[in-house]
């Protein structure tokens, strides 16, 4: 059973296995409290095992809330949400998860970053990020190649996560995620490797060493939640009603490969786990 622990009410559960810290840079969607009773419970039921007896905390960075420094041994990975500010704002909130992210690198923690975790991410570590070179929203579900699976000979530092997803024929050349950005990574911090590129974006997912993880689109998104963002960026005159509309014709007959995603997102966060049960 996966124990979803909110921040006010933070206790350690006794017989969880694994640990894991949501920082959201987010705040919860009137639609997604409805629906889903928060993104805590979107992630979780993405990323989560419920067979595991594991244990999901949340803390609510974008309102300044961090774990403290004698609560991250505890962990056993970090995930970063998505968000509608900008990686590279110098909100305080921003730059204090900066400084935790170098801090859980040098520390040797699993971080996972998705969207704005993963722009984030980069950074925090040294890359550069800025608005998307091709302009514009790139919303919808969108085809990259995953460079791993052509050159896993290359790789310049072992990946034990891939390498299990490769060995069981589960690492595919070409893969659908959703997306939901008008940012990007420009350029990934020295030592880190690009693992998945797409016509729109240069960099969709990348990695330092095995315990840091960026991808640019969103693996937790279910299709009504996509939807449901695409109405509020239409709401907010942030995108065009034929924009919005294209969108929503593309998703009636294009679906991400949610199935993968989800796989190799657990097979990061618990790739210590040399059973791999969630494979």
């Amino acid at each position: 059973m996966v124990a979803i622990v909110e921040a006010a009410a933070r206790k350690t559960k006794p017989g969880s296995s694994r640990r894991y810290a949501l920082l959201m840079a987010v705040h919860d969607s009137e639609y997604v409290l409805k629906r889903y009773g928060g993104y805590l419970h979107v992630f979780v039921a993405a990323f989560g095992d419920d067979d595991a007896g594991e244990e999901w905390d949340m803390y609510r960075a974008i309102d300044g809330e961090l774990p403290s420094p004698g609560e991250l041994v505890s962990y056993d990975g970090f995930v970063i949400s998505g968000s509608p500010h900008d990686a590279y704002g110098d909100d305080p909130w921003i730059l204090r998860l900066c400084g935790l992210v170098r801090e859980l690198h040098a520390m040797r923690k699993r971080v996972l970053g998705v969207c704005f975790g993963h722009q984030l991410i980069c950074r925090a570590l040294g890359g550069r990020v800025g608005k998307a070179r091709a302009g514009g929203w790139d919303v919808g579900v969108r085809e990259v190649a995953i460079v791993a699976a052509a050159a896993a000979d290359d790789a310049k530092v072992p990946c034990r996560f891939l390498d299990v997803m490769r060995q069981r024929h589960q690492l595919p050349r070409r893969a659908k995620i959703t997306e939901v950005h008008q940012d990007e990574v420009w350029e990934v911090p020295e030592g880190a490797e690009v693992l998945a590129s797409s016509d729109k974006t240069g960099v969709e997912m990348f990695r330092v060493g095995e315990h840091v993880l960026g991808i640019q689109g969103h693996p937790e998104y279910t299709k009504d939640i996509l939807l449901s963002l695409v109405d509020r960026l239409l709401t907010a005159g942030s995108i065009t009603g034929s924009f919005a509309e294209a969108v929503e014709r593309q998703l009636e007959t294009t679906a991400p490969d949610r199935e993968f995603w989800l796989r190799l997102c657990k097979s990061f966060l618990k790739a210590d786990d040399e059973e791999h049960v969630w494979l």
